[in-house]
């Protein structure tokens, strides 16, 4: 083994000059391809130490054999230097990150790993670098790699509360983070919709609560129900088998069990843990509802049973208990509540929560484990041991992280992976937003705010999938595919996002893989995509257009683009009212769905404009320029080209340049209570002629708002005007009875036009 570890100290990393040739995914951290190939077949032999028959060894042979057709013999030693795969494991039971080193020559493979988990994950690699074909000569490239992972949560959730998925497609699940060295499932298992495992000391949370007697249908905002009775759960002998399978595969199954809110389908399983005493019936709506769990005595005394049953099923170190979304109505108007808080000298419910939380962390602690929750345990004081998960953005994060408290990055702007992959009107139903595999692949986890020692409470990160509208594992596996494969590479810590070329070139050669496998992947990737930018002398907009093959074809007049339309070759100048829509073609042949923009082109379309406030980090792709680029949001698919506002008002000025006469004023804004989106309190314009001094022209309120169904046109007289502004005021705290009760509003705006 001498001469193999000397070639590893003469390695170019991959973040250098050296160009990967090979679809790896992630990429290695470092790696030399070579000239050659090694040719696998079934002679070739496994000779690993010790006549060493790993586990790792024998679920590479199944992968053999379930491709290829064969299995290779593992010996302990062998005559001849040639056509074998020679392993070396130094501790095989050592807790590593994972490193491993490969080396293939055109006479053999060598592998060296500091223990089992990085012989797994060189085989992981191997695998990839065999061809897709069932063929018996299998050529690998040579190749000289060291790898290890930057992170050590490098994870996938899973909601299966909304819709329910069988034990086999889980494994599957499973499967599909082991290819790409993931090593962390995030089982959502219990919410308002149902409560999805098994404990034996409460048989009704599975005999009631995981069933719900109808569900949603279409989209929230349509408030439509089926009455079909609806539900599912996993056994404890279930979740025992599915542990043990995540376990070969090194993947660690974090359990999650949401308190004190998102419990609906365990109060109407046993109404006595709730403030109102019930009863209540599993939630058919979707989004945050205000029963929550009562912090009595009898409510403690039953999460510590649960959590005890849990604990033995699940070895993970950290236990995820939700706390997120947790509406305070109920325990505003609670006797025992406000007396707690009281007795124990809190200052409002936000602490109770705090004290909630800090309750079960101790308990949690006394089994040996630890607790993470979502970035909402950080109000109120965050747990002496908890580590959080940042959703709501990064903020949470950091100042989880400034407080030295582990953190999970999974921010919606880039690891939801419910929201839109591609052109909405292109794409089935989804929760809102627009997360492209571009998109993913930009993401770091690690934020630039962070000192370098900060920086080490940052764990990793994760892909959150949450199944409102996803109903069946085909859909599940077209949500997270091919996006998965870019979050794990930005967690292995060889992404390179001023490269993602290079990273879209080694995906789009995983597609067969996927065809091969039957995955049924997304493939927006190959639609054309489209970016707006202001034109330089501010008179419209220019429209971008991107695929994976550049022969794009267009139109201006709304028909559809035909092999003979015109061929896009730079920006697009758009400084008049009209429709594109554009393809991509191959041999004259219409490759890609067509992509659709209406562009509504008014006095300011294009210009100059400045926030106050700028908007959300998950809701401002963009930014400000969204509301002048003369792309009208879709209000039935909360998609790109929106901006959103948390708890903030908008105050908007746009700079027209010349004087000018204007009439009229058009802001759109969205509601969808379901998602704490509210329509704002009042609307304002005002104009000004030197963009100092301004002149309030019109106010609309709420109940106007409602009227116009959020198409927020207003006529201002005849004004001549320099300067315009527009005020939306946030609806503020979400009150009682609302959906989001106590939280911060929404404010969702598009297009400012002005006519």
């Amino acid at each position: 083994m001498l001469r193999f570890f000397i070639f590893l100290g003469l390695l170019i990393s991959v973040s250098g000059t050296a160009q990967n040739a090979l679809p790896l995914l992630p990429q290695p951290k470092e790696m030399q391809v070579q000239n050659g190939n090694f040719i696998l077949n079934k002679a070739t032999l496994l000779l690993a130490e010790n006549s060493q028959k790993s586990n790792e060894i024998r679920l590479f042979n199944q992968f053999l054999q379930s491709n290829y057709g064969f299995q290779l013999l593992t010996v302990n030693n062998s005559k001849s230097s040639e056509n074998i795969i020679q392993i070396q494991v130094e501790n095989p039971e050592a807790n590593d990150s994972g490193a491993y080193q490969l080396e293939v020559t055109a006479q053999q493979i060598r592998i060296f790993a500091k223990s089992n988990l990085g012989l797994f994950y060189a085989f992981q690699t191997l695998q990839q670098l065999l061809p897709v074909e069932k063929i018996s000569e299998l050529k690998v490239s040579c190749v000289k790699i060291k790898d290890e992972p930057k992170y050590s949560w490098r994870g996938m959730h899973l909601d299966v509360c909304r819709h329910f998925f069988p034990k086999e497609f889980i494994k599957k699940y499973i499967d599909y983070l082991a290819m790409y060295k993931m090593n962390t499932f995030h089982w959502h298992l219990t919410d308002d919709q149902g409560w999805r495992i098994e404990i034996k000391k409460y048989p009704k949370l599975t005999e009631v609560g995981a069933f719900r007697k109808g569900s949603m249908i279409g989209h929230y905002s349509e408030q439509k129900f089926d009455n079909k009775l609806y539900g599912g759960f996993y056994t404890q002998e279930d979740i025992k088998e599915i542990v043990a399978y995540a376990k070969e595969r090194y993947i660690t199954v974090v359990p999650e069990i949401e308190m004190p809110g998102h419990a609906v389908a365990a109060l109407a399983s046993y109404p006595e843990l709730s403030c109102t005493g019930g009863p209540f019936e599993v939630a058919k709506i979707w989004g945050v509802l205000d029963d929550v769990f009562c912090p009595k005595e009898t409510t403690f005394q039953f999460l510590e049973d649960v959590l005890s049953e849990v604990i033995t099923l699940f070895p993970s170190e950290y236990i995820h208990i939700g706390g997120d979304e947790s509406p305070k109505v109920r325990w505003k108007n609670c006797q025992h509540c406000q007396a707690l808080i009281k007795k124990e000298n809190l200052k409002d419910e936000h602490e109770l929560q705090s004290y909630f939380i800090k309750r079960i962390e101790k308990f949690v602690n006394s089994k040996g484990r630890k607790i993470i929750g979502w970035d909402e345990i950080l109000e109120g004081g965050l747990a002496p041991n908890a580590a959080v998960m940042s959703w709501r953005g990064t903020e949470g994060g950091i100042a989880a992280a400034k407080q030295k408290h582990p953190v999970v990055m999974t921010p919606g702007s880039h690891c939801y992976f419910d929201h839109y992959q591609g052109e909405p009107k292109n794409e089935p139903i989804a929760f809102g937003g627009y997360t492209t595999v571009e998109k993913v692949y930009s993401f770091n986890p690690t934020p630039d705010a962070l000192s370098k020692e900060e920086a080490k409470y940052i764990l990793g990160a994760q892909g959150n999938l949450w199944t409102e509208y996803i109903e069946t594992p085909n859909h599940v596996e077209y949500m997270i595919m091919p996006r998965m494969a870019a979050l794990a590479e930005v967690v292995w810590g060889t992404s390179s996002p001023n490269n993602y070329k290079d990273f879209q070139d080694r995906l789009l050669q995983h597609f067969s893989v996927y065809d091969q496998r039957g995955i049924n992947y997304s493939k927006a990737i190959f639609e054309v995509t489209s970016k707006v930018s202001r034109a330089e002398n501010e008179n419209g907009v220019l429209f971008s257009l991107k695929s994976t093959n550049p022969s794009i074809r267009f139109t201006t007049d709304g028909t559809l683009p035909t092999s003979t339309s015109m061929v896009y070759q730079q920006p697009i100048v758009i400084d008049k009212s009209q429709t594109i829509k554009a393809a991509y073609f191959e041999n004259e042949n219409q490759k890609s769905a067509v992509i659709e923009q209406v562009f509504s082109v008014t006095k300011s379309t294009g210009k100059n404009i400045s926030l106050v406030h700028q908007p959300h980090e998950n809701y401002s792709l963009g930014g400000s320029f969204t509301l002048v680029d003369g792309m009208r949001g879709d209000t039935a698919r909360f998609g790109r080209d929106w901006i959103g506002f948390s708890g903030k008002d908008l105050i908007a000025t746009i700079a027209l340049g010349e004087k000018q006469t204007i009439s009229k004023v058009t802001l759109d804004v969205l509601s969808s209570e379901g998602s704490w989106i509210y329509y704002p309190k009042a609307i304002e314009v005002l104009v000004s002629v030197d963009g100092k001094n301004f002149n309030s022209v019109k106010k609309v309120t709420t109940s106007e708002i409602g009227k116009m169904k959020g198409i927020v046109s207003v006529t201002i007289g005849k004004q001549k005007a320099t300067h315009i502004k527009v005020v939306a005021v946030n609806a503020g705290k979400i009150p009682d009875g609302k959906p989001g009760a106590g939280a911060e509003s929404w404010l969702f705006v598009d297009e400012i036009m002005v006519e």
